[in-house]
């Protein structure tokens, strides 16, 4: 399932436009919330890179980070073994090679977007209801619930993508467009949400 995307001229990233926020739906359904909490990391990534020239995408700070591609290229990795066949096999498939994620990042931008849509893991959570959440899986061997597998992966996911902010924050300066509230505009924010007009996802 892809996330509706609305144009915007200040980003030049052809699946990754600022997104249509919604405000944040009450739900108990652990399901609906996980999706909603993909989603929105998706988004929050999508939009860092966005603002990332394609020489900023392989940019290192030093030898022992990543760039931004390797990163990306470690989640579509990640996401790949975890998702196909979530519910039936293992999470870390014998064919994944995790290390190699970490090696020759895609070249382009093009590549990179192949790469960071690919993943199956809407098609895996979608179809899942509230007794699902109670099934057992593995991963490397290890049981853990349903809840616990998409815990582990939301959590996962958030870490790197704060990565993936962080690198193209420090890499754009003063250019950077803020993702969350801009500095001494909280009070002004506050006031959006209560009217309604924005939301914390």
């Amino acid at each position: 399932m892809r996330v509706n995307v609305v144009s915007s001229s200040s980003l030049d990233f052809p699946l990754c436009r600022k997104i249509t926020r919604m405000a944040l739906q009450f739900t108990t359904d652990y399901v609906e919330d996980s999706l909603a909490l993909f989603r929105y990391y998706k988004k929050l990534g999508e939009e860092a890179i966005a603002q990332v020239s394609d020489e900023q995408l392989l940019a290192t700070l030093d030898p022992e980070m990543n760039s931004i591609a390797q990163i990306v290229k470690h989640i579509a990795g990640n996401m790949r073994s975890r998702w196909t066949n979530f519910l039936t096999g293992d999470g870390e498939k014998p064919d994944r090679n995790r290390d190699s994620e970490f090696d020759e990042p895609p070249a382009t931008r093009e590549s990179l977007i192949k790469m960071w849509e690919a993943g199956c893991l809407f098609e895996a959570l979608e179809p899942l209801n509230s007794a699902d959440v109670e099934r057992k899986v593995t991963i490397r061997g290890e049981a853990h619930s349903v809840m616990q597998a998409v815990n582990r992966q939301i959590v996962h996911y958030a870490y790197h993508i704060g990565q993936i902010v962080f690198l193209a924050k420090h890499l754009q300066h003063a250019r950077w467009k803020s993702l969350s509230i801009p500095r001494n505009q909280s009070a002004k924010f506050n006031q959006r949400v209560a009217a309604g007009e924005a939301s914390q996802r």
